[in-house]
């Protein structure tokens, strides 16, 4: 079994910055895509960034020249680097990965529990 776990969630002003972790733990033979996903009350659930095993990145339109997304491949681990929040960033944010199993054939799809963050004065 595969388990992502998110950090770095909280409370934040407006204007101000948040850190989100991601790490990986678990069996598997490797991580593909490392992504961040949220979902605010009422709406579905949107890509914020996505990054692949070569550091090609992707951001959505609405956090580009705000959030960087970034992994360390040693550690597992995928990060989501937020500055000038805003309170429409509010959302719970979770990590999704793809990954190659043991004996499974072509990528599973693993989510994370989600971490809340709150823009907020």
């Amino acid at each position: 079994q595969v388990q992502l776990v998110e950090s770095g969630g909280g409370l934040v002003q407006p204007g101000g910055s948040l850190r989100l972790s991601c790490a990986a733990s678990g069996t598997f033979v490797s991580i593909n895509s490392m992504d961040w996903y949220r979902q605010a009350p009422g709406k579905q659930r949107e890509l914020v960034a996505a990054i692949t095993s070569g550091g090609s990145t992707n951001y959505a339109d609405s956090v580009k020249g705000r959030f960087t997304v970034s992994r360390d491949n040693a550690k597992n681990t995928a990060f989501l680097e937020m500055n000038s929040l805003k309170p429409e960033d509010t959302a719970v944010y979770y990590c999704h990965e793809h990954v190659f199993l043991p004996r499974v054939v072509g990528l599973s799809s693993i989510w994370g529990q989600g971490t809340q963050v709150t823009v907020s004065s």
